[in-house]
């Protein structure tokens, strides 16, 4: 006899990428750092007294959320810390959303939040794509007119890399009946050219919540650390009544505080990422493949008139993983048909492409050189 809830036994758990144990596969399917952390990681690490452990951390990770407060010119109160950015989704739907009720997202998208909607038993609202992978205008009327309580969307885009600037983002947080949290994993890689900086939309508006992670911009994916930044009256309800007893650990918060107070080292690993990012996008259309641009760490690369499964399959093979995704393709075109031949493309797309990570340099030659193999052979 099934004994879980109706809508846990419906529903489709979340399908993380391959984790190879062969350490010498070339990984680039999980959207990773490339480079190392902060030194300062390794000395925290091998400093940490283990005597601590018989005792609870700090309960609200107070020495993380003061420095990241400082470094956004917020309040602490306006910070919460949280166990990796999945955990600050889960907060955030829990205590904004209710049972039955509407959560709107942008379609393809992580596929996790529509997860996490199901394990929460809300609707979800899908809100497709257009083709080139904007945003559609309608997008907060549409989240308003299925009652939406909270609608997300992540910036830059994932999977596409695509870019919302700070403009679009107020005129949607205006436009919201309900909260935008805005899951900026990849904010970090944004060219600093184009001066994005969000954390003023958390003081000029009341539903507007940032979600920051150490895992990508800061090398740290193997901790699990990441925090929310918004007014203190969205925080605080997630802080002090939906949030787990002593969320974050000892170690974590160490570690984490060690990370993020060293900005320049984070910094340049960000600029060798762009930098890399710009050589492999060449190199990829170079060998055909229309690439988007892209302001995350990753790119989305259609290959020429080739099966984009048969590629990804044939490069397992010589030890090079990418991500392929046309299943949440079919997903997203599935629960887009409205008619929209814009949100079809989308959808269409995806399931035509890959889903490349920027590596570091000899990684992404590896690439390069498997992919031209594969390419010369059909």
């Amino acid at each position: 006899m099934s004994r879980e809830r109706a809508n846990i036994r419906r529903m489709t758990g979340y399908q993380y990428g391959e984790q190879p144990t062969d350490p010498n596969v070339v990984k680039l399917n999980t959207n990773e750092n490339p480079y190392p952390p902060s030194p300062r990681v390794a000395a925290a690490l091998s400093g940490f007294d283990a005597n601590a452990l018989r005792r609870y951390p700090n309960a609200t990770a107070a020495p993380f959320r003061h420095l990241a407060a400082q470094r956004f010119d917020l309040a602490p109160e306006q910070v919460l810390a949280t166990n990796g950015g999945d955990e600050a989704l889960r907060l955030a739907i829990t205590t904004f959303v209710d049972p039955g009720a509407a959560l709107a997202i942008a379609t393809p998208g992580y596929s996790l939040y529509e997860t996490l909607g199901a394990l929460h038993d809300c609707s979800i609202a899908a809100v497709p794509m257009q083709g080139d992978w904007r945003l559609p205008d309608d997008f907060a009327a549409r989240a308003n007119a299925a009652g939406a309580r909270l609608a997300v969307i992540t910036n830059p885009h994932a999977p596409s890399g695509a870019f919302v600037d700070v403009a679009t983002l107020a005129g949607l947080a205006r436009a919201l009946n309900g909260v935008l949290l805005i899951d900026e994993a990849y904010v970090d890689f944004v060219d600093p050219a184009l001066g994005h900086d969000t954390a003023a939309l958390t003081r000029e508006f009341d539903n507007v919540l940032l979600l920051r992670t150490l895992s990508k911009g800061y090398a740290l994916a193997g901790l699990r650390f990441g925090f929310l930044l918004g007014a203190a009256s969205l925080i605080e309800p997630m802080a002090t009544k939906a949030r787990d007893s002593y969320n974050t650990d000892a170690l974590s918060q160490a570690l984490a505080v060690a990370a993020f107070a060293d900005e320049a080292w984070a910094q340049d690993n960000w600029q060798r990422v762009r930098a890399e990012r710009r050589r492999l996008g060449t190199a990829l259309a170079g060998l055909g493949f229309d690439v988007l641009p892209s302001q995350a760490n990753f790119l989305l690369a259609e290959p020429p008139a080739e099966d984009a499964a048969a590629i990804y399959l044939a490069l397992k093979e010589r030890g090079v993983l990418v991500r392929y995704l046309g299943a949440a393709g079919a997903a997203a075109e599935g629960a887009g048909e409205d008619g929209t031949q814009q949100a079809k493309t989308a959808a269409e797309r995806l399931r035509r492409a890959l889903r490349v990570t920027v590596g570091a340099p000899a990684e992404n030659d590896a690439l390069l050189a498997a992919l031209a193999e594969v390419l010369g052979c059909r």
